[in-house]
């Protein structure tokens, strides 16, 4: 979990002098704080961090999916949290009920809860946060942070169009109605390598906690990724990494009636799967990297212009039911699956696209 940093304020001294014994008093400290709680994984997650922060200030809280519920406990705990917002962390039917109960005692405490998404939801969570006045903002045909800008343009600079941009771009969602208006406003290729160096450095940098906050903090300040610097020179080595990755998984790829897959074991999972999709020759790819430090696997799926079912469906029902938790696009979407459950995974999810 990546969390920002706020300064302390030091309390005022109060008087020593003797009083008669009083019952203690209830806590009136005032509720202050904002926190935005984002996916740190993509662009998508980054960038809808960094316009919240633009728009509304306080902290930023970057998390993984397998650190997620956790990360919105240690928030929702805090008693000066004031107004949370989470951005681009689908549910699944694993942590679905237990998110609800978290909104649900936040809410009682009269915090303020802003969920912005474009995963699928079950129809019955979306009734359960609409009954606790939890503010859903959901669409599934438009990225995160393109709803993020929709929703609060006013308070945004215009140089948040450009981010919303980028990040439509990333999540395969430059066509949608609103992400293609906000394209269309800049030069294509600028905004694609732009939107690509940001992508490389998001994904280099998933052990480096303090880089990804300082991405944030870099582009509410309404920069550009070229601005920001050594961006390119690092997009550049994960540019050449990338290439080799062809040649290994032309050597260590899978197929069965269904999918194409492989595990990776050197670099991100979410980097290979568009090769292992696309040199299989099957219309679904999947890659998985082991996570030794939770003894799981991170699977990312990728499906083809042809793959005409729902993949996020079928992934967020199969990975609850093997103990682990998953959910996504049609086309794009991933799981964290238990290590001893992963070839069941691959076999049952290869039979339920039939």
């Amino acid at each position: 979990m990546v969390v920002s940093k706020t300064k302390k304020v030091s309390k005022p001294r109060t008087s020593a002098k003797k009083t008669t014994k009083k019952p203690p008093a209830k806590n009136t400290s005032k509720r202050t704080k904002v926190v935005c709680i984002s996916h740190k994984e993509d662009a998508d997650g980054i960038s809808s961090a960094a316009l919240i922060r633009q728009a509304f200030g306080g902290d930023s809280v970057l998390v993984d999916y397998p650190g997620q519920m956790e990360a919105i406990q240690q928030v929702a705990s805090d008693e000066k949290l004031k107004s949370l917002y989470i951005c681009d962390l689908g549910l699944s039917k694993k942590n679905q009920d237990e998110f609800v109960d978290l909104m649900t005692k936040l809410r009682k405490n009269k915090v303020s809860v802003t969920y912005i998404d474009h995963h699928d939801i079950d129809p019955k969570i979306v009734k359960d946060l609409q009954k606790i006045k939890v503010k859903l903002i959901h669409d599934i045909n438009e990225c995160t942070t393109v709803q993020v800008y929709d929703s609060f343009k006013s308070k945004l600079s215009d140089h948040s169009t450009f981010i919303a941009a980028c990040a439509a771009i990333t999540d395969y969602m430059e066509d949608r109605p609103i992400g293609s208006k906000l394209l269309q406003i800049y030069d294509r290729q600028f905004a694609l390598i732009s939107a690509t160096v940001l992508t490389y450095n998001i994904v280099g940098h998933q052990k480096d906690p303090d880089y990804l906050l300082y991405l944030v903090e870099e582009l509410a300040e309404s920069k550009f990724p070229h601005e920001i610097p050594n961006t390119f020179e690092f997009a550049q080595i994960q540019v050449s990494k990338l290439a080799q990755m062809i040649a290994k998984v032309k050597q260590g790829l899978k197929t069965m009636k269904n999918i194409g897959y492989m595990e990776i074991t050197d670099a991100g999972a979410s980097g290979a799967v568009n090769f292992v999709l696309g040199l299989s020759g099957k219309d679904v790819g999947v890659a998985y990297k082991e996570r030794v430090d939770h003894g799981i696997y991170a699977v990312s799926v990728r499906g083809s212009r042809n793959c005409s079912i729902h993949l996020g469906k079928i992934v967020n029902v199969l990975a609850t039911d093997l103990g682990g938790s998953g959910g996504g696009h049609d086309k794009a979407c991933g799981a964290v699956i238990p290590k001893p459950k992963i070839k069941k995974f691959l076999t049952e999810f290869n039979k339920k696209l039939n």
